[in-house]
């Protein structure tokens, strides 16, 4: 019997047995992460078990309840084996937070014990960090639900989701990836610049590379020369995971170095525009894959060598389907936590709020955009992610999104002043008078998630445009 049948019993992935067996183990000697200096799976192996006898000493055990606040490095990935090994509860939050931020989120999620820096990180562009862990008791409570791991949603169009997800789920959507061609094999290497906090990097990049063997490397900053040096830095095949911003800041720089080993990328998130696609691919003969998840989920659906684009497969074992223009994901039990929401999830679906087509036969999914994207304006329909594409492809346009608050109004960022004067002229000759924006605003910068992701909130948008024009 696979380790993966023997352990599909939620009630059996408890304590050490899937951690050890699904991530941990393979031989000694072999490499399993590289931050700065190799690290093999006995030294793994070993920080863990020292970790896990700490957490108990301070009174964490099956149950518990945990808060990880670290940024990437070894003590995360050390903290978190040993949080799952001992069959705690583990609350991830990304270390960007502000502390206005992470105390609302440790008032929604009651820890035991709360997991942080001892001293305050520095280096805005550090990929990974050298810290040592302080454990600080909270006024908390055991874990109310049997989620293995806590995350929130990335809030780029409203208030964070507190989504659980269980140790069969996370072991599940690991198989998942080792059904699928076109991802990391053994022997090979990934440079992961993915939040290891956040979906697409704690399963596709973490979880799954300890699983697979495969060689986990962490850029020492996040700028191209590092993250080329990352990839030139061993002889094996050699994949990069991230989100739409990695491949703008790939693809930033007109003449990178030869890299023999690099043998593609995969980015999770929105889909990257075309005028970047294609200004990557120029510069990186290389295989440019997509991958559609949620942080419910994980991955759902995928088109690994991007030949489907914008369309993807549905991964192994996913049933995806399209009900009023929406697509929806078999789920039998509701991934959220304290949240009773049948529009978010409701007799075995979950509502993705995303907009798309489920081609009959291929199965292949098209994405349209976020359900909330689509208006009506004197009972036309509007796609406000078609006016955003529209936008985002003029020349010397860098980024905009367009919103709907009683009128269409976008948010632009040029590269060149004199852009700004032709946008109303070429928006005139590529959409529809009734599509067009009323207003917009051009500003240095969008707000962003922690994760890389534009925010969409017509209210941040416009808070942060006025605080632009106040400083």
């Amino acid at each position: 019997m696979s380790a993966y049948s023997r352990l599909s019993n939620p009630h059996v992935i408890a304590g050490s047995d899937w951690v050890d067996e699904i991530l941990l183990s393979g031989p000694d000697e072999d490499v399993c992460l590289r931050l700065g200096a190799p690290i093999t799976r006995a030294e793994l192996r070993h920080a863990v078990a020292e970790r896990q006898r700490t957490l108990t000493d301070a009174g964490i055990g099956l149950g518990g309840s945990v808060v990880l606040r670290l940024p990437p490095s070894f003590a995360y990935v050390v903290n978190l084996l040993a949080c799952l090994r001992i069959g705690a509860q583990v609350a991830l939050l990304d270390h960007r937070l502000t502390e206005f931020e992470a105390n609302v989120a440790y008032e929604r999620l009651q820890p035991q014990v709360i997991i942080t820096p001892s001293v305050p990180v520095t280096g805005a562009l550090r990929a990974f960090h050298e810290v040592e862990e302080v454990l600080t008791a909270a006024r908390g409570v055991p874990s109310q639900t049997g989620h293995a791991v806590i995350q929130l949603s990335s809030g780029s169009t409203g208030p964070s989701k507190v989504i659980g997800r269980t140790a069969a789920s996370l072991v599940a959507e690991v198989d998942r990836y080792t059904q699928m061609t076109g991802v990391p094999q053994p022997g090979e290497r990934v440079v992961l610049l993915a939040s290891m906090v956040h979906v697409l990097g704690l399963v596709g990049g973490l979880l799954y590379c300890l699983h697979a063997g495969v060689e986990i490397v962490l850029p020492e900053r996040m700028t191209v020369d590092a993250i080329t040096d990352a990839i030139s830095a061993g002889d094996a095949p050699t994949t990069v995971i991230g989100v739409p911003f990695h491949i703008e800041l790939l693809a930033s720089v007109e003449h990178p170095p030869e890299l023999p080993q690099f043998i593609g990328m995969t980015t999770g998130g929105e889909l990257v525009r075309a005028d970047i696609r294609d200004r990557f691919v120029k510069r990186y003969p290389v295989r440019l894959g997509n991958m559609y998840g949620m942080t419910e989920v994980g991955v759902i659906a995928t088109d690994l060598f991007g030949e489907h684009r914008p369309s993807v497969l549905p991964a192994p074992g996913i049933d995806v389907t399209e009900k009023d223009g929406e697509l929806l994901i078999g789920m039998a039990e509701t991934p959220y936590v304290g949240l009773i929401d049948p529009t978010r999830w409701s007799e075995g679906w979950l509502h993705t709020k995303d907009a798309g087509t489920v081609e009959g036969g291929t199965g292949l999914v098209t994405i349209l955009g976020r359900r909330d994207s689509q208006i009506s304006i004197g009972g036309l329909k509007v796609d406000l992610t078609e006016v955003e594409h529209v936008l985002a492809a003029i020349d010397g346009v860098e980024a905009a999104v367009v919103v709907h608050t009683g009128v269409i109004e976008a948010y632009v960022v040029v590269s060149d002043p004199e852009v700004e004067a032709l946008i109303a002229s070429v928006l005139a000759e590529r959409l529809a008078a009734y599509k067009r924006p009323r207003v917009v605003h051009f500003v240095d910068q969008l707000p962003r998630t922690i994760t890389g992701k534009l925010v969409r909130s017509a209210a941040a948008l416009a808070s942060a445009a006025a605080a632009e024009g106040a400083s």
